[in-house]
């Protein structure tokens, strides 16, 4: 007969009860700890991710842009319609090479060789005009000049004669009244000779007036004949200098306004660079400063001749004038890189520009360790920034070795691995 032991019953379920309590503080213990520990830190293969090495000496500032090549402005000629005509014939096609005389177009407007014509025959008439003018003026003063070297004779016989009464009245051989007859007359002729004198003066200042006058209507004339045949001649499009024709926007049996672009000519050999840079680089960017241009078949040097006040689409435009030998290939709309020299920093930390990061800003950089199989992110302020390298001010040291290369897809993580 078996006897009930209820003591036993209440000791085993307090030992359930107990190894309970024991698991659940054990799951609970594991499942704080586990909570506690760290992500491990992703991989990232060494060969995909572009480091470098924080140096401390000369940094060169500089900016980039990218552009195209451009005739300079003193070497291109822009031709317009000087007036309303018609093209009739066109002789050279963009491309050709072209001298000063080259005839480039011929055009025609009736209007403007009768008007032309007009202004010739005017022109000759007028100084036709001018040469009678002269001849009868100088015919009138001729006879001016006869009437008064007339009087000038008749004066001085007069005096003459007075003078030699004089003489015989003081030796008692004339009479007084002859002396005094033949001084007043004397006298009388001193005066129509110095009248016509100032006469003949006069006169000459009046021909020269009327012949001034008569010569200011001439050149008036030859002004306007000379316009009218430069329009006429300008039917006859030229190319004005040695080049080459770029552009020739006509077709024939079209009318043309005036002020409508003909043709464009340019000299290959006198090439600029219009860069466009970054508007938050262009601040630095001054007159004067050097400038290396890449035209991917070599480079040339050059200087910031100007720089736009404007800003468009975020850039501003920087013209560089080339200064050395241009590359063969070079020509006119060529796509080409620029870099600007600003200024160089001395005895400063800095390390290869970073994939983003502005200057003057404080950027995360992953530093690696010093077996290079790891890196932890830090801070790193920096400064003044140039196209291949920025100044370091606080967060690394010299001879630390950084990750430049992007690397937001680890954005959470605070150290990597590098395999």
């Amino acid at each position: 007969m078996d006897i009930a032991r209820p003591e036993f019953k209440r000791q085993k379920r307090r030992r359930q009860i107990i190894w309970s309590a024991i698991g659940i503080v054990c799951l609970g213990a594991a499942t704080i700890g586990i909570s506690r520990l760290k992500p491990a830190a992703p991989e990232v293969e060494r060969s995909t991710v572009w480091t470098d090495t924080v140096k401390r000496g000369s940094m060169l500032r500089q900016v980039r842009g990218l552009g195209s090549l451009i005739p300079s402005q003193e070497f291109t000629r822009q031709i317009p319609a000087e007036t309303e005509a018609t093209v009739i014939r066109i002789l050279k096609l963009p491309g050709s090479e072209v001298q000063a005389d080259t005839i480039l177009v011929e055009m025609s407007n009736p209007q403007v060789e009768q008007a032309a014509l007009d202004a010739r025959l005017q022109l000759r008439a007028t100084e036709a005009a001018l040469e009678s003018m002269r001849v009868r003026l100088q015919s009138d003063l001729m006879n001016q000049r006869a009437a008064a070297a007339t009087v000038t004779s008749d004066y001085t016989q007069a005096k003459l004669r007075a003078d030699m009464d004089k003489q015989l009245r003081e030796l008692g051989l004339a009479a007084e009244i002859t002396y005094k007859t033949s001084q007043t007359k004397a006298e009388e002729l001193a005066i129509r000779n110095s009248l016509e004198g100032e006469r003949l003066d006069i006169n000459q200042k009046a021909i020269d007036s009327q012949v001034a006058e008569q010569q200011a209507k001439v050149e008036q004339m030859r002004a306007l004949a000379g316009l009218k045949q430069k329009q006429l001649d300008a039917l006859k499009v030229k190319a004005g200098i040695e080049g080459v024709l770029v552009d020739l926007p006509l077709q024939v049996g079209q009318h043309v306004l005036p002020g409508t672009m003909l043709a464009k000519v340019v000299q290959p050999n006198h090439l600029m660079a219009t860069l466009k840079v970054a508007e938050t680089q262009a601040r630095d960017v001054q007159i004067g400063q050097p400038a290396i241009v890449d035209t991917h078949n070599g480079t040339v040097a050059g200087n910031v001749m100007r720089v736009d006040p404007g800003v468009q689409n975020g850039t501003v435009t920087v013209d560089v004038k080339l200064t050395g030998e241009l590359p063969r290939g070079a020509r006119p709309d060529l796509s080409v890189d620029g870099t600007i020299d600003l200024e160089r920093l001395e005895n400063v930390l800095y390390v290869g520009r970073p994939a983003f990061g502005q200057e003057n800003s404080t950027i995360s950089l992953f530093r690696l360790d010093s077996d290079e199989k790891g890196a932890v992110r830090v801070p790193v302020k920096v400064g003044r920034a140039s196209v291949n390298s920025i100044q370091v001010l606080e967060g690394l040291h010299e001879r630390d070795m950084v990750i430049l290369s992007d690397m937001s897809r680890w954005d959470s993580a605070e150290r990597v691995r590098l395999d």
